[in-house]
């Protein structure tokens, strides 16, 4: 069952997680010896109706990303002057040409498809995207195996700044450990530096792996 969208929430709350969300990210690079200003905030946006978008703004987040075309294009047309939308979907090749003029990074790419699509429709910012794999090699779960990486990067028409993974499900976080330990060693062996990694459940060992972008949601909200 698809959850509801979350049309209220408070700004003291949404503020309170924040913080929460950011200390735990500072202990996980501390124990890591990394910087935490090094991994970015992402807050997945995909059951925070576009009313709420402002609340959010006014905690202090700037990076949204979204998993279907349409909220994303709705959500940018009306805060795009005050944030970057980020694509974070499975990436249809003929949803590219509609998303191109609003989306910041794209974190799904995994077809020559979707390649050809933004070679004829890059984004408007620049930005860059990421190529997600599928590192854990789930059947029928989005991604590419991680042998294909070196085809698709040489097919790439615009810039690769890194790599995008979701591990297999699991309620224990230190399960996505090696997983996002793969992506990392996958991502220097290619010369990439961008980690898109970790959500509401294990973004501290995400960011123990070197995560680079946290993709965090619920977290946030609730």
């Amino acid at each position: 069952m698809a959850r509801a969208v979350l049309s209220e929430f408070s700004l003291a709350r949404v503020q309170e997680n924040i913080a929460r969300v950011r200390e735990e990210i500072a202990a996980a690079a501390a124990r890591s010896g990394r910087d935490p200003s090094a991994v970015e905030i992402l807050a997945a946006t995909k059951y925070v109706a576009i009313d709420q978008i402002e609340v959010l703004l006014a905690a202090g987040l700037r990076t949204f990303g979204e998993n279907r075309a349409g909220e994303l294009i709705a959500k940018a047309k009306r805060y795009g002057d005050r944030a970057r939308f980020d694509y974070i979907g499975v990436l249809q090749s003929r949803r590219v040409r509609e998303i191109a003029p609003y989306v910041h990074l794209i974190h799904s790419v995994a077809s020559s498809s979707a390649l050809r699509a933004l070679a004829a429709h890059p984004p408007a910012s620049a930005a860059g995207i990421l190529i997600e794999v599928n590192i854990a090699g789930e059947p029928g779960k989005a991604g590419i195996a991680p042998g294909q990486l070196r085809s698709l990067l040489a097919e790439a028409p615009c810039p690769v700044h890194g790599l995008m993974t979701m591990p297999p499900a699991s309620a224990d976080p230190q399960a996505s450990r090696a997983h996002f330990r793969a992506l990392r060693e996958l991502a220097h062996a290619h010369g990439l530096s961008e980690l898109s990694m970790g959500t509401s459940q294990d973004f501290a060992v995400a960011v123990e792996e070197g995560a680079t972008i946290v993709r965090i949601g619920t977290r946030l909200y609730v």
